[in-house]
């Protein structure tokens, strides 16, 4: 039976405070319950590469305010030099290659839960909390990770590549909480984050045009932009700049016998390095299998012939599929085709609110 685990009161537990509102809850809601908390401010990004698109300097004041009010130590560790070894060159290189990467799911494994937790050990603590919306059960003795109550919240897709060894030492306290009751808590505590803005998109990137900041550090290779059919509709400025499915930035003006229904990026053709777009809900939009590498699983890892279900990007609604393994690889199929499956991306596999783990989306096909 899987339930909402919370150690003994007895346990030290570290939370890293971001200077955002969930890490701020987070740390008064530990420290209420009666745990010895301790905060920890990590540094991934140097300043001096983002410019005025970072709120570092922000951050950790907001984080030293928190931890003021609620009465804890703030600690301040950097994993610049990590950060970039570990999940930046992967970053780039999956962009480099046509690919579209998600990061955060890299930075939960390397670093918050690799490198935060081995320094949160290392001040005497027995567990690191954040503030994510995702719950930590136990079952048959092993932690599991399990889906956050909010639905339009839940952050299970972005920590289901963290191992089992690290889940057993992380606690996610806001699992089962609506986003609303985490903002009320904060201003009724006084906790000066509680109506600070959320932070979206890639952290190191900010508010910035996110051709602007991939030019810093890939060369464009501009190319053709044409239909499924061949017909050249315009240049493309790099293939790294666009994502299946994508539909706002193509530049496409009026098209000579074209509809007025919308451009998508259909597909990417690398080795001519060619962008394939397509108007409406075209038919390449769509594919019922795809193949899924470097899986890990948390738990144990899907069984042949059980019907499971997949999230092929993040907010998206649960998929039914069944799932073959072949190594550390697996052949996803979905009942219904899905929409915009994008290489780079993960896939991650469910069963009812439990996350079993996931892998890399690397080839799709439509039956």
């Amino acid at each position: 039976m899987q339930t909402t685990f919370m150690p003994d009161k007895k346990a030290t537990i570290a939370v890293g405070i971001s200077g955002g509102v969930d890490s701020s809850v987070t740390a008064w809601l530990l420290k209420k319950a009666g745990y010895h908390v301790i905060g920890i401010f990590m540094k991934n990004w140097e300043e001096s590469f983002s410019s005025s698109y970072c709120s570092v300097e922000e951050d950790i004041e907001d984080a030293r305010d928190v931890c003021e009010t609620i009465g804890i130590e703030l600690h301040t560790v950097n994993f610049v030099r990590e950060y970039h070894e570990r999940v930046f060159k992967l970053f780039l290189d999956e962009y480099a290659a046509g690919r579209t990467p998600n990061p955060d799911v890299l930075c939960n494994r390397e670093i918050k839960f690799a490198e935060l937790a081995h320094y949160a050990a290392e001040l005497g603590a027995d567990y690191l909390a954040t503030g994510h919306y995702a719950r930590r059960g136990e079952q048959d003795g092993q932690a599991t990770l399990l889906k956050g109550i909010d639905q339009s919240k839940d952050q299970s897709y972005f920590l289901h590549q963290i191992t089992p060894e690290q889940l057993s030492k992380a606690l996610f306290p806001l699992g089962g909480m609506e986003k609303s009751e985490v903002r009320a808590i904060a201003e009724q505590a006084g906790l000066i984050t509680f109506d600070k803005k959320d932070s979206t998109g890639i952290c190191f990137i900010g508010e910035r045009p996110f051709r602007e900041f991939l030019q810093q550090y890939l060369p464009a290779q501009p190319g053709k932009m044409q239909t499924a059919e061949g017909i050249w509709i315009g240049e493309h400025m790099g293939l790294m700049y666009y994502t299946i499915g994508q539909r706002q930035g193509l530049g496409i003006g009026g098209v000579a016998g074209a509809s007025d229904e919308p451009w998508y990026v259909l597909d990417k053709d690398l080795a001519n390095n060619t962008l394939i777009v397509g108007q409406g809900e075209h038919p390449l939009l769509y594919h019922r299998r795809l193949r899924a590498g470097q899986c890990s699983w948390l738990n144990e890892a899907p069984q042949n012939g059980k019907t499971y279900h997949a999230k092929v990007r993040y907010r998206q609604e649960d998929q039914p599929c069944a799932v073959a393994l072949n190594g550390d690889t697996m052949m996803v199929t979905f009942d219904e085709p899905q929409r915009a499956v994008t290489p780079g991306q993960y896939v991650v596999i469910y069963d009812g609110d439990r996350c079993l783990g996931g892998g890399v989306i690397e080839e799709r096909f439509r039956a």
